[in-house]
């Protein structure tokens, strides 16, 4: 079909409909602007919206995970939702009337959703239950990857041919204080740990620090250009696939993701399940935080009440590395914020919390161990192994007057 013919899909919409459509890096631009010509208002379900997804009047920006195309929107409709319960709302208060993929181009009878799996085959599932439609921007220089985002044809209302980038991450080389956080990260990482990674200078550089490691599993949200480095090294087991639910890198991760036995994208609900994570061995989780408090207390959502992102799967993979056999779940971050100039351990989180009670809290400054300790060690060592010198001392008289420290 031509991008120019959507609206003959499009006849039967209810007023005001729901649109899930492909978020991170797999936004499918072409067939997005064309249908938001097409309706003159609807609800924009995406997760991560990056800059220029449409926010206009009659458009709702609904998410449950933040992006910087939706961060500071008034349209923004922020649905708080730990990401492997996600799926659950397509069939309950969030249902869908279009889902708009980004996927491959047709291959053995089927097209693959590529870089993003992981809340759409739900989508695609609770649209086809109420008889929505299901519409394909297929793009050749999308990778064909299997696991569950292999669709046949013809669930497909529409397929329109139309090429779009996809996103890449800016490159950012670590700096002193995010390698400083890496290697003590890495430090505590063994051979034959499963791994769980984000994006970002602290995650690229913990990931440059196992370079030396073998036996390596990868069990998480994101498959990035860090475990590729790590697969071409030889540092991966190579009897077990790469296990994910999306891709955010570049062309290169991209070409090598095409037709690779050794990945699998797989459904939010699986990857995200604690109890499944839980399953696999020496279990490793690396996220990070806006602010930790004395209590352990992970703020990672909010900046001065105002949703920055959203408890994506940190609630999920920190509770599942917890219950893994050798599991460790780390917060990883600065001890001072660079752009705010403040302290990122604070005596107690006013924000709404993300998570709590991790296995350690690491900055640049040590690693504070949390998990198995009394509340009073665990403020001591917030204190005196991960918060700035600069405001120690009034963490200390903070910690008394909370009753943390005597």
């Amino acid at each position: 079909m031509r991008v120019e013919d959507l609206g003959s899909v499009l006849g039967g919409l209810p007023p005001s409909p729901r649109v899930v459509t492909s978020g991170n890096s797999a936004t499918p631009w072409t067939v997005l602007r064309a249908l938001d010509a097409l309706l003159e208002s609807y609800t924009l379900h995406l997760l991560n919206p990056h800059p220029g997804v449409p926010d206009r009047e009659g458009v709702v920006l609904e998410t449950a995970f933040v992006g910087p195309g939706a961060r500071r929107s008034p349209r923004l409709a922020y649905v708080p939702a730990r990401l492997s319960m996600v799926p659950l709302l397509y069939g309950g208060t969030l249902p869908p009337d279009v889902v708009l993929l980004h996927t491959s181009a047709p291959y053995d009878g089927r097209l693959s959703l590529g870089a993003e799996v992981n809340v759409l085959p739900a989508a695609v599932e609770a649209v086809r239950a109420r008889g929505g439609v299901v519409i394909a921007q297929a793009d050749p220089d999308v990778p064909y990857v299997y696991g569950d985002g292999e669709l046949p044809l013809d669930i497909f209302d529409a397929v329109v041919e139309a090429s779009d980038p996809l996103g890449r991450p800016a490159a950012v080389p670590p700096d002193e204080v995010s390698a400083a956080i890496a290697e003590r990260v890495a430090a505590r990482i063994g051979d034959g740990a499963t791994l769980q990674l984000g994006i970002g200078a602290v995650p690229d550089a913990v990931l440059a620090g196992l370079r030396g490691h073998t036996g390596l599993r990868v069990w998480s949200e994101m498959v990035s250009d860090g475990i590729l480095d790590l697969e071409r090294r030889g540092c991966l087991d190579a009897q077990r696939p790469l296990t994910a639910s999306f891709l955010f890198g570049s062309d290169e991760l991209y070409r090598w993701a095409h037709l690779n036995p050794r990945l699998r994208l797989l459904r939010t609900e699986t990857t995200n399940d604690p109890g499944l994570i839980a399953r696999n061995q020496a279990m490793v989780s690396v996220n990070t935080a806006l602010q930790v408090d004395l209590y352990g207390q992970v703020n990672a959502s909010r900046v001065k009440g105002r949703i920055h992102s959203g408890f994506g799967g940190q609630t999920d993979f920190i509770v599942g590395a917890l219950h893994a056999p050798g599991g460790q779940a780390f917060i990883a971050l600065r001890s001072w914020h660079p752009r705010a100039d403040v302290s990122t351990i604070v005596p107690m989180v006013e924000e709404p919390l993300t998570s709590f009670q991790p296995s350690a809290v690491v900055t640049e400054q040590g690693v504070a161990e949390l998990f198995g300790h009394t509340e009073r060690q665990q403020a001591e060592h917030l204190i005196e192994r991960a918060a700035h010198p600069d405001v120690r001392e009034e963490l200390r008289e903070e910690g008394h007057a909370l009753g943390l420290l005597t």
